[in-house]
């Protein structure tokens, strides 16, 4: 009798495993689409009631990515890209967009992915007049935003993303309205004129030596995935930026020394992209750090007041 009773149970699990399995599959997809599939299309781009629509040619050739985006509305707005670095842009890509200027997208790893995500099929819709089917993950904890996808069935590329509230609430959304899956000439992946070489970041001399800096609380599943010098033209400062992720999110992370300039702490949102600036005592002085990512407010505070200096953890 007591097996009868589990029998529900049971049941239950086996679908929720099933269901995982199949999200698993189609994300394994994507990864392999997006590293092997040209296209070309439009999309509308949507965060904080703001919209704007986008061309996009996606080329992908012996390895190398090279991908173009120009704005429909509004100011002129352009931006090229090989292997997802941005090689030239017109003018600040839109709010949101700007984030992914030099970023490509992480390759996903389901079985890294279930930890912290749960992973679904919810059902089969239609984009840009396409069969899609959504996959949707949804966070265990409250510090990550969950996404649902819905992915071409022939390409398996996503047509549609959503980035959600731990209420269910949309925070951000690209939807494709025209698709297709076809190898962009090479004029159409050519910068116009008004698209402006991205200068290379100011370099620092080698008296910089890098600051190593450590962090007393992250959230579960992100690590530190690199880390890099620059210097702020404004203050000339030399700024370290580390960057986090959790095979899915990303934030990032800037410490900049105050050297004496006065500056107050700050909280920005637009939409789901957070900015929380923090000051930190140190042995060498104050440093503002700032945490800039799609990630809650809370947990953008506690992990730039959990900043500490590698070598003055003793002090601290």
């Amino acid at each position: 009798m007591r097996s009868l009773a589990l029998l529900p149970l049971l049941l239950g699990f086996g679908v929720s495993a099933q269901a995982a399995t199949d999200a698993s599959q189609w994300l394994n997809r994507l990864t392999q689409a997006e590293q092997q599939q040209s296209y070309q299309g439009t999309f509308v781009y949507e965060r904080s009631g703001l919209f704007s629509t986008h061309d996009i040619w996606h080329r992908v050739q012996a390895g190398k990515v090279s991908e173009r985006m120009l704005q429909l509305d509004g100011p002129v707005q352009e931006m090229v890209r090989v292997d997802g670095k941005a090689t030239c842009v017109s003018s600040a890509p839109a709010s949101g967009l700007d984030q992914r200027a030099d970023a490509s997208r992480p390759t996903l790893d389901p079985l890294r992915l279930m930890s912290w995500y749960d992973l679904a099929v919810a059902g089969e819709s239609r984009v840009a007049g396409r069969p899609t089917v959504t996959i949707d993950l949804t966070p265990k904890d409250p510090h990550r935003y969950g996404f649902s996808l819905s992915l071409d069935k022939q390409t398996g590329l996503a047509l549609k993303t959503l980035l959600l509230d731990d209420q269910g609430r949309m925070l951000e959304r690209l939807q494709f309205t025209r698709f297709q899956p076809a190898v962009p000439e090479q004029a159409q992946l050519a910068a116009s004129k008004a698209c402006r070489p991205v200068q290379a970041a100011t370099s620092v001399t080698t008296g910089d030596a890098p600051v190593n800096w450590r962090s007393d609380w992250l959230p579960p599943g992100f690590e530190l995935l690199g880390s890099s010098l620059g210097r702020d033209e404004p203050s000339q400062s030399v700024v370290t930026r580390q960057v986090y992720g959790d095979g899915l999110a990303r934030f990032s992370v800037f410490f900049e020394p105050l050297a004496g300039a006065t500056a107050a702490d700050t909280r920005l949102q637009l939409g789901p992209t957070v900015a929380v600036s923090r000051r930190v005592d140190t042995p060498k002085g104050k440093v503002m750090v700032t945490v800039v990512g799609e990630i809650p407010v809370g947990t953008a505070e506690r992990i730039a007041l959990s900043m500490r200096l590698q070598d003055a953890q003793a002090g601290q």
